[in-house]
């Protein structure tokens, strides 16, 4: 059986969650209709028996009735027999019989006749019942047969020597009327010799009349019935119910069996019989009360675990949802819950974390004794421990470390005592990671962007130095030849020869500024060359951590908006990192300064076609700024020109320069909304 029931506890756990609830709910609804029904069925039931109880003890107080009736009657017809016998007694004489045979008749009333016969059955006396003479028909003369009833009786007596009763026999009379009558013979023998036969004639009816009690005629039917059912004789009483109840009872007389039924009536069983019904039925009554009771409270507490189990149910699927490590530990420091986030943070599963107690399985072996001292500390201050966080450091099952960032809270049960701690774990790990990147990109952008910055310097300085400096050294060389070839006023000789010095000397410096120059341009044009391959999601990857701290500070929304299936282009990584760092930053900073309403910072990227069936990537970074003024727009890529008082001047015209060297375009125009898109252009491979 417990196989079955494992069995069937697994299937149940494979249906859906709403089927398994309404599987529970009908259970339980089935269990509380078997309850009602088998207290429907048990005070059925007591009635029931009880209505048979009843009905039992009617049946049998007319059985001992009707054993009554007949053990009176047979008592009373042997007592007849004895005083027929009596009639015999010392030979009386004809006269003297008839007396004593009416005063007989007279004392028994159920007796209808009593004749005296000789041995041949002849008719030799015979007196009739004084109650009865006016009623019966003419009798037969004295010289008649005796009826074939008497004479079998008669017959049976002389053969067993003793009194004998025969069938009985209808005697019709007057106004198509008659009664069943029933003779007994009793033979009077002398010597051996048999002398006659005195013969006593019973009427049933009067029978039942005069031998049963009163009290008995008074309140049931009372006959005598052939085997077969039909009725000889019957004395009826009044009824008195709905509901016949029959007794029958065997008359057992010598010669003849007689069948004695006694029927009665009776109401139908009282709902309290007696007091034991009443009690029982009570008790049934408080049973059926409590019964709805509890159904009304099952109803309830049905209803409030409905509510519960959603509300676990909820509770559940924001704990599996959740990124946040939770753990409960009792007083002892004994984990008692851990919810899913917690388990795949630390590598365990949830049997091996439950139980356990400190130092964890998850605790670094050099940090035990730190980490006991906290939980020490905690457990000291009780409730009034401060719910603030404090960082660790975890060691996952596989022996890797990361830290996490831990919040304790005092866990109260309903009555306000607390019962352990409550903890929440965040894995701060990656941000720790995130932030050290972002760290090293900044370093490394804010170095490149200084490199960037002095190489286009070098660069603006080589582009605006380079022709004053030629025009020294011609000059410088045109002075010497000058000097050189004037022949009208020689100077003299130690001032030329000093004034070819130092025109030589300045031809000198000049052309050796010149060859620095060329060289720092040089630097800055190796330094463009080193290009590699990128795609457009790695490059906005690189940068997206700095452009989103920027755009927080600054309230602004950031949204990435890159084509799928773009191609790969070769840069130079380094410095158009720097394009799009810078351009974002404008972006920022000129949506901060206008103060606009609505702040948002698009980056898409296109592919484009250019001439010649050249596939170009499109970068565009959009803004909600106010825009750009035409008398600003006219010198925006100027070098050193800026309209912030901190600025250099020398970002855009940076940028412009980057993308050029590429072979690029950069360039920017007005959204129809409002704010500025600059869009430039890669080379894809």
């Amino acid at each position: 059986m417990s196989g079955w029931s494992q069995a069937g506890a697994q299937l149940l756990q494979r249906l859906p969650l709403q089927l398994r609830r309404r599987i529970v709910h009908l259970q339980r609804w089935l269990l509380w209709a078997a309850l009602v029904v088998l207290v429907v069925a048990m005070l059925v039931l007591q009635l029931w028996l009880t209505g048979r109880y009843e009905a039992s003890a009617v049946q049998d107080r007319i059985e001992r009735d009707d054993a009554n009736a007949a053990a009176d009657m047979r008592a009373a017809l042997g007592h007849n027999l004895q005083s027929l016998q009596a009639l015999q007694a010392h030979a009386p004489d004809p006269l003297q019989w008839q007396v004593r045979a009416a005063d007989l008749l007279e004392l028994r009333r159920e007796l209808v006749s009593i004749t005296w016969r000789d041995a041949q059955l002849k008719l030799h006396m015979q007196v009739e019942s004084p109650y009865r003479a006016p009623q019966r028909g003419a009798d037969p003369p004295p010289s008649t047969e005796a009826p074939s009833a008497v004479a079998f009786a008669c017959a049976n007596a002389l053969r067993q020597q003793s009194p004998s009763y025969a069938d009985s026999y209808f005697q019709p009379m007057p106004g198509g009327l008659g009664e069943e009558l029933l003779p007994v013979c009793l033979p009077q023998v002398e010597h051996g010799r048999v002398k006659g036969y005195v013969v006593a004639v019973y009427s049933l009816q009067s029978m039942l009349a005069e031998l049963v009690e009163r009290s008995l005629k008074q309140t049931r039917e009372l006959s005598f019935t052939e085997v077969d059912g039909t009725r000889l004789a019957i004395v009826a009483a009044q009824r008195r119910g709905t509901r016949a109840f029959t007794a029958q009872q065997l008359l057992s007389l010598p010669g003849v069996t007689l069948v004695l039924r006694m029927d009665g009536w009776h109401q139908p069983p009282s709902v309290y019989p007696n007091v034991l019904t009443a009690l029982v039925t009570v008790m049934s009554i408080a049973l059926v009360s409590v019964v709805v009771v509890l159904v009304r409270d099952n109803r309830r507490r049905l209803h409030a675990e409905r509510e519960l189990g959603e509300a676990l149910a909820l509770r559940k699927a924001m704990e599996n949802a959740q990124i946040t490590g939770l753990r409960v530990r009792d007083l002892q420091g004994r984990i008692t819950y851990v919810n899913p986030a917690f388990c795949a943070m630390v590598g365990y599963d949830e049997q091996e974390l439950l139980g356990s107690s400190s130092p964890a399985v998850y605790w670094p072996p050099d940090r035990f004794e730190e980490y006991l001292q906290h939980h020490a500390e905690l457990a000291a201050q009780g409730t009034a421990a401060p719910r603030e966080g404090y960082e660790a450091q975890f060691e996952r099952k596989d022996g890797t470390r990361f830290a996490v960032m831990i919040y304790e809270a005092p866990l109260l049960n309903t009555k306000g005592v607390q019962t352990g701690w409550m903890g929440a774990f965040v894995d701060i790990s990656e941000q720790r990671r995130v932030e050290a990147t972002s760290r090293l990109a900044q370093e490394r952008l804010q170095a490149t962007a200084r490199l960037t910055a002095m190489g286009e310097m070098a660069s603006l300085i080589s582009h605006e130095l380079n022709q004053p400096l030629a025009a020294i050294s011609s000059y410088a060389h045109g002075s010497l030849n000058l000097l050189q070839s004037a022949g009208a006023a020689p100077l003299p000789a130690a001032d030329r020869s000093d004034l070819d010095t130092g025109l030589q000397r300045i031809a000198e410096q000049a052309e050796r500024a010149g060859r620095v120059i060329k060289s720092v341009h040089a630097f800055v044009r190796r330094r463009s060359q080193e290009r590699s391959s990128v795609t457009a999601q790695a490059l906005v990857d690189a940068v997206l951590p700095l452009i989103r701290l920027q755009a927080a500070s600054g309230a602004v929304r950031l949204t990435i908006d890159i084509a799928p299936g773009l191609p790969p282009m070769l840069c130079d990584v380094t410095m158009v990192e720097q394009v799009l760092l810078n351009l974002a930053r404008n972006a920022i900073q000129a949506m901060a300064e206008s103060h606009a309403p609505q702040r948002e910072l698009v980056l898409a990227v296109r592919l484009a076609r250019g001439p010649g069936m050249r596939r170009w990537l499109q970068w565009a970074v959009r803004d909600t700024g106010p825009g750009i003024r035409d008398e600003v727009a006219a010198q925006l890529f100027t070098p050193l020109f800026t309209t912030r008082a901190e600025g250099m001047g020398l970002g855009l015209s940076l940028c412009r320069t980057v993308i050029e060297q590429h072979g690029g375009v950069l360039d920017f125009h007005a959204r129809p909304g409002g704010g500025t898109a600059f869009v430039f252009t890669l080379p894809a491979q």
